[in-house]
């Protein structure tokens, strides 16, 4: 007896193939929570896990360095001359005010009546004698001041073309040339220092001389009047006596100055002063113009004065004097007695290793930074030296093209991962 098979019918067929499928995608939905479950999870655990810190970078390289103070300051004109009466009179009123032009010789300052009583005193003859002499040896004084600063700008002179040509040849350092081109200019300017010294005696000895003529006429109606005129070309700057009265004979009438003779006076703190060498660099900055100007340093007073801050609190000072090496632009309104900054040079260095500043920190007595070592860091002990507040002179604990953090924040620590700022 044959078997019988049954065959399904074409309608049935697609309602198995429907309960196949549907219980494949129950198979596939109950795994939904565990995959969600474990993408959560993953998810938490990426969130929890330490990401590198990030930072910026520096570098510690090889370099030129140079050390500065920077201080406020005012101008002075070097050579002020203090106007006064070599005898007693009667001053008539004072027509000039400060600023007035003035032309050596030919400007007239002021002019005194004489008084008899004061010319008719013997001591005040032979005081004006004595001016006559002291004076005449003074201007002997200057002429030979004069005649040695000449030939210390003729010296000069020639050492600087003797390096101008050493330099074009390679044969100096550009830093020699400079040396002897600034010792020329300051040559220059002590040769005119002395050339107005010399004016000034002069000046003097011919107000002198006519003090004592007056002296040895005491007739008050027929002595001439007294007239002082300037003794150099330039600018009245103060006056101090301007109205019509009997002054006594050295009273200060008014003062006068060349506002080319120019030189700036800084006021140091004394612990910044100590490291000053005469003759150091000078930035003039912040004076009005477009951009700095060259100075040297001439002189630093040996004492000091004490100055109250605008904080209250009293600080020790020493005045810097320093010339001017670069000449005033055309046109510039730069006078006596007007504010300043000075940026002077106490240290310098050609070939120096040296590290931002921005990644030094104290860690009790002893700087301390961060170097990156393959996205991690390290903490190393360094020996700093000079420091200008950009970057330091390293003696020991760092190398050159090593990479240091910069500004790390509190949660740097040896051994962080740490990753560059975008």
């Amino acid at each position: 007896m044959k078997p019988t098979t049954t065959e399904a019918s074409p309608a049935t067929r697609p309602n198995q193939t429907g309960s196949a499928a549907r219980r494949r995608a129950g198979a596939w939905r109950k795994y939904i929570p565990h995959a969600l479950g474990a993408g959560l999870l993953l998810f938490i655990v990426n969130g929890l896990r330490p990401k590198p810190i990030e930072v910026e970078y520096g570098q510690v390289t090889t370099g030129p360095l140079v050390v500065t103070v920077l201080e406020e300051g005012k101008t002075r004109i070097r050579h002020r001359y203090s106007v006064s009466p070599p005898v007693s009179g009667f001053l008539r009123r004072v027509e000039l005010r400060a600023g007035a032009p003035i032309e050596a010789g030919k400007t007239v300052l002021a002019v005194l009546e004489p008084v008899t009583s004061a010319l008719l005193d013997p001591r005040a003859q032979a005081e004006a004698e004595a001016r006559v002499k002291a004076a005449e040896a003074t201007r002997d004084q200057r002429e030979a001041s004069l005649e040695r600063a000449r030939a210390a700008l003729a010296m000069a002179k020639k050492d600087w073309e003797r390096d101008d040509e050493l330099r074009r040849k390679g044969a100096i350092s550009a830093r020699d040339w400079d040396a002897a081109e600034n010792q020329a200019t300051m040559m220059a300017r002590e040769q005119r220092a002395a050339e107005f010294a010399l004016q000034t005696a002069e000046h003097e000895l011919t107000q002198a001389r006519a003090a004592a003529l007056q002296i040895q006429n005491p007739d008050k109606t027929n002595a001439p009047l007294f007239t002082i005129t300037a003794p150099v070309n330039g600018y009245i700057l103060n006056i101090y006596e301007e109205s019509a009265k009997v002054i006594a004979a050295g009273t200060p009438i008014m003062e006068v100055g060349d506002t080319n003779d120019l030189e700036a006076e800084i006021e140091l703190l004394s612990r910044d002063a100590v490291g000053v060498q005469s003759g150091a660099d000078v930035s003039i900055e912040q004076w009005g113009g477009d951009k700095p100007l060259r100075g040297k340093v001439n002189l630093i007073e040996p004492g000091g004065y004490t100055k109250v801050s605008s904080l209250g609190v009293e600080e020790q000072r020493v005045k810097v004097r320093v010339d001017f090496l670069d000449p005033l632009p055309p046109n510039a309104m730069f006078g006596d007695r007007y504010r300043v900054e000075a940026r002077i040079v106490t240290w310098r260095g050609e070939n120096v290793l040296q590290v931002p500043t921005g990644s030094l920190f104290r860690r009790g007595s002893d700087w301390m930074a961060f170097v990156v070592e393959h996205g991690k860091t390290r903490l190393n002990k360094v020996d700093i030296a000079h420091n200008n507040g950009v970057a330091a002179e390293v003696r020991g604990g760092l190398q050159a093209g090593q990479t240091v953090v910069l500004h790390p924040p509190d949660i740097v620590a040896d051994g962080s991962s740490i990753t560059p700022r975008k």
